[in-house]
């Protein structure tokens, strides 16, 4: 786990630096937030098809090498978007990296399943992610100066020296990965079909994609409108850093707590702080105190992020991960594709603060489902 939690970290800056100018960078090319909306949606349902051609590679080869390889094209990616400044090869880029990022968040997690006791789970998710999200913290205030000081190209190149890093002590650790199927299931219609058969998993999904959902108004959109609202990217920086410390002080104890006694009421709890705020955050008008109620959503956020995953887990018999996890990962592209269209639709016909009533209304339906799910306890387990 300390190997993990170290690459944990330098992917936790790369993804950090990218994902809090990534908006920004489409919109220099574009000028339309509409159009940054309607791109991040294609690209979210690039990542969300990938997901079902990446089962059997995860079934049939190592998946600690799957997950070196992918880094790998993240740099030459990152390396390739600090030059160019054309929409037309940033697309083509992206479409390639859109495959690789699914296989990168499938053998990631399914490496720290795998490393893993089934008591320890959840509490092991939340110290990866609160491990990770020191770099969530740092990351945004970093690129934000940079972004600021040097533009867009030296962020990238700062995110491809991190994924490079992250891939150098994977290399270098000697993780081997002993279970790999003989008999892969190859069949992708029938593993997606086969995967919403159990009431249970679809509630994992619902629940794993609604934190994805979230995440979307707080890296895509609040950081358009911020700039557009003649605000510097120091701001953005600034908001992006402070978002991340509620994540990094209490996810693992959430996750601790969640082992103990269970999932349901984080769940609960957490998805009705989040559906609060938003619609607190349409009745604002001043920019700063907007940023600061979303970061207290993510209070919220953090019962939520580290505790999703660990409940799917808990769902499965034996090696039934290898199969489902490449379908349950579809859930963070696709509710955060319907998110992308859902506000982009508001904000070509409506002003910008409809669009927190939209996220309170799916987060709302989210605590509503709470209510319905089966609980697990890990700590009861053997």
């Amino acid at each position: 786990m300390y190997l993990l939690a170290v690459i944990g970290v330098f992917v936790g800056f790369a993804y950090s630096f990218i994902d809090t100018i990534w908006a920004l960078y489409i919109d220099s090319l574009v000028h339309s937030v509409f159009l940054v909306g309607v791109i991040s949606s294609f690209l979210s349902f690039v990542v969300f098809v990938s997901y079902f051609f990446v089962i059997p590679l995860v079934e049939r080869r190592d998946k600690v090498k799957l997950y070196s390889v992918s880094l790998l094209v993240f740099v030459v990616a990152y390396l390739i978007f600090s030059f160019t400044s054309s929409l037309l090869v940033v697309l083509l880029v992206s479409l390639p990296l859109a495959f690789f990022e699914s296989l990168r968040c499938t053998s990631f997690g399914i490496i720290v399943k795998d490393f893993s006791s089934p008591r320890n789970l959840s509490k092991n998710e939340g110290v990866l992610y609160s491990v990770e999200n020191v770099a969530w913290v740092l990351g945004p205030l970093i690129a934000g100066y940079v972004l600021s000081g040097f533009g867009f190209g030296m962020v990238f190149l700062l995110s491809a020296l991190f994924a490079f890093c992250a891939y150098f002590v994977l290399r270098k650790s000697h993780f081997s990965d002993m279970k790999i199927k003989k008999r892969i299931d190859g069949d992708m219609w029938k593993n997606f079909c086969d995967f919403f058969r159990d009431r249970n998993r679809v509630f994992a999904y619902l629940f794993s994609g609604g934190v994805s959902a979230w995440w979307v108004l707080i890296y895509v959109f609040i950081p358009v409108y911020v700039v557009g609202q003649g605000y510097s990217e120091l701001l953005i920086g600034y908001f992006l850093f402070a978002v991340a410390v509620p994540l990094v002080l209490t996810e693992t104890y959430f996750g601790a707590i969640s082992a103990r006694f269970g999932f349901k009421r984080l769940f609960r709890f957490g998805y009705l702080i989040v559906a609060v705020v938003s619609l607190c955050c349409f009745f604002v008008v001043d920019i700063y105190v907007i940023l600061f109620v979303l970061v207290l959503g993510s209070f919220g956020l953090a019962m939520l992020e580290s505790t999703t995953e660990a409940y799917f887990f808990d769902m499965l018999n034996g090696k039934q991960y290898l199969r489902f996890y490449g379908p349950f990962n579809t859930a963070d592209s696709f509710l955060a594709m319907i998110a992308k269209l859902g506000t982009s639709c508001i904000l070509f016909f409506l002003e910008f603060r409809f669009v927190f009533v939209f996220f309170a209304v799916m987060m709302f339906s989210y605590f509503v489902l709470s209510f319905f799910m089966r609980d697990v306890v890990e700590a009861r387990r053997g």
